[in-house]
């Protein structure tokens, strides 16, 4: 039985139409819906270039307050985005039990809040906005898909040519 779903959303092109998948199962099994983006930590270079224009209170100040405004601003801008792609549907908007935003590795995000919230379904694309069309699944999506505990609901994001189509 599904009760309640995890979607994983890179945010990307792809974004709505793994929504739409995610939120169509919900109304199906009449389950609580819940949203996870994962922001990958900032790398040497961008950390070594907040250090070149700020002091250190100032980047102390950032990693304590701004962090948690840049998260709580990308959050609100999931919601937007659902807001608009849903149009006249905004009673799905109630299907979705919240939106969250965590800095950090996007797999070990995702399946650390499948975890905790334990949820019966996760629901990710194959592939993040940036991956070609080449390789068979994204990093994100291969590593849920292998260290999962709940059943994995894959929506693929690259139509593949018929081998006639050039």
């Amino acid at each position: 039985m599904i009760r309640s779903m995890l979607y994983a959303t890179d945010l990307g092109l792809y974004a709505p139409y793994v929504m739409q998948h995610a939120l169509a199962l919900a109304r199906t099994f009449a389950a609580e819906l819940y949203v996870v983006h994962a922001v990958e930590p900032m790398g040497l270079f961008a950390e070594s270039v907040l250090q070149s224009y700020l002091d250190e209170q100032a980047l102390n100040e950032f990693h304590r307050q701004g962090l948690s405004t840049v998260m709580a601003n990308i959050e609100q801008q999931v919601l937007d985005s659902f807001r608009e792609e849903l149009g006249e549907g905004q009673q799905d908007l109630k299907l979705i039990k919240s939106v969250r935003v965590f800095q950090g590795d996007p797999s070990q995000v995702i399946l650390e809040q499948a975890a905790k919230l334990s949820v019966d379904l996760l629901i990710v694309g194959s592939h993040c906005q940036g991956a070609s069309g080449e390789t068979p699944l994204g990093r994100t999506a291969a590593r849920v898909l292998q260290l999962s505990r709940v059943p994995v609901y894959l929506v693929p994001l690259v139509q593949r040519r018929r081998q006639g189509d050039a």
